[in-house]
């Protein structure tokens, strides 16, 4: 039997004994003034920095969170290295708690979250069957059940069957409010008319599109949106990735622009990269490399201006080489520098993959498991700043300059891992 209300004691004593760290930018990109940020870290270190060392309480309009499950299951990202071999597939993350500690895990985490939400604001919690009833009660003892606002429900195709159940086609998506007075602008959807014929009602709107006739009404707490398909343009191969669609209706309902969007189980970035594109600012969080560099790759190729920030250093797992040289500009003192990444040497492997995988990995050129690379032209020894970013297949950097300088080469893998390398001219 669990015992919900010692979770929720044990996990307030959690919440007060938890050390704000320092966290610094290891990465700014883009040419403007940040609009987001995103954090290597465990998410309760980095929401008790944002309370005690950032004065966020009450700061956040929409709160995001797609937590574990509780499944039981690991969860691998799919990424596609070579049309030669089958795709590389790398653990994400393992949802392996027991009950009891992934209800505390997920209570500390919510008892910040309530800290940083704004009166006005409201928190989207998406769970699925394996624990959502848990949840929701401990939602209604955090923020109260009279602050409880929509089950949302997600529906899809994919995934779900068995023998022994019905097909397990949906996703539940918590949502609650700090207090009373919460933004919310739910929109409106088609609802078709019976045999899709007109009836003519008194005051009544009715439209008609290729199907037939239809009202426009408030929406439904039923969501047919369809999950990421294998060959989607926005698929990652990240681990339960959620649809740029489900989090575009989210973040429209509940925010306006310029309102501050947050995520602290970022994945693959999904919030910031429609937060981004919906014009507002944003934070997100996660413990796991993979999903920062990935995160990381997907809004700098969107054009997002954005840092990083961690509490430790970055460890490099590979090595990189490249060949630099110089076309001295007649009459000036500037020279044309052109910059080759000539080699790659990942390290480790054998801890990220399995055998197979490997074998596969060991046939091709190694510079196709890099995924992006950037090249900051005046590095300050603290924070990478590039100017230049280049995706996978791209090898060659060209670039104006003048003077003595230092260079700093930031490389990311396929598999997580991000190399730095300074040249010094």
């Amino acid at each position: 039997m669990v015992d919900l209300q010692r979770i929720l004691t044990e996990s307030q004593r959690e919440v007060d004994k938890i050390k704000a760290k320092e966290f610094n930018v290891k990465v700014e990109i883009g040419r403007e003034e940040a609009t987001g940020e995103l954090a290597l870290s465990d998410n309760k270190t980095y929401l008790k920095y944002l309370l005690e060392e950032r004065d966020m309480r009450g700061k956040a309009n929409m709160i995001y969170i797609d937590p574990p499950f509780f499944s039981k299951a690991k969860y691998d990202a799919a990424i596609k290295v070579d049309s030669s071999i089958p795709a590389v597939k790398l653990l994400a993350y393992e949802d392996n708690l027991d009950l009891t500690d992934y209800l505390k895990m997920v209570t500390v985490r919510l008892l910040l979250m309530k800290e940083i939400l704004a009166d006005d604001g409201t928190i989207w919690v998406h769970l699925d069957w394996h624990a959502s009833h848990y949840v929701k009660i401990i939602l209604d003892e955090i923020f109260g059940e009279k602050n409880f606002v929509n089950e949302i429900i997600w529906t899809y195709k994919s995934g779900g069957s068995g023998k022994k159940h019905f097909s397990r086609k949906h996703d539940s998506i918590l949502v609650y409010s700090k207090t009373g007075k919460y933004y919310l602008n739910p929109g409106q959807e088609k609802s078709y008319n019976r045999d899709f014929k007109p009836y003519r009602f008194k005051g009544v709107k009715e439209y008609k599109d290729e199907l037939g006739w239809y009202t426009m009404v408030n929406m439904k707490d039923v969501w047919h949106i369809d999950m990421v398909g294998r060959t989607s343009a926005e698929r990652t191969g990240y681990a339960t990735q959620k649809p740029e669609a489900l989090l575009e209706r989210i973040i429209e309902a509940s925010t306006k622009e310029g309102d501050l969007c947050c995520d602290f189980f970022a994945g693959s970035g999904t919030l910031a990269s429609v937060a981004e594109r919906l014009g507002r600012r944003w934070i997100m969080a996660d413990s796991g490399m993979l999903a920062v560099t990935s995160a990381t790759n997907r809004l700098a190729k969107a054009g997002a201006n954005f840092k990083v920030l961690s509490s430790t250093s970055f460890k490099s797992a590979g090595s990189v080489t490249f060949k630099h040289f110089f076309e001295k500009i007649e009459m000036t003192d500037k020279y044309h520098l052109i910059l080759d990444l000539k080699k790659y040497v990942p390290k480790n492997l054998e801890e990220k993959v399995d055998e197979k995988s490997l074998k596969d990995i060991q046939k091709i050129d190694s510079l196709k498991l890099i995924q992006c690379w950037s090249v900051d032209f005046d590095y300050d020894g603290k924070v990478h700043r590039p100017s230049q970013f280049f995706t996978e297949g791209q090898l060659r950097c060209e670039k104006l300059l003048s003077g003595p300088r230092t260079i700093n080469v930031q490389v990311i893998d396929i598999f997580g891992n991000l190399i730095q390398k300074e040249i010094v001219l």
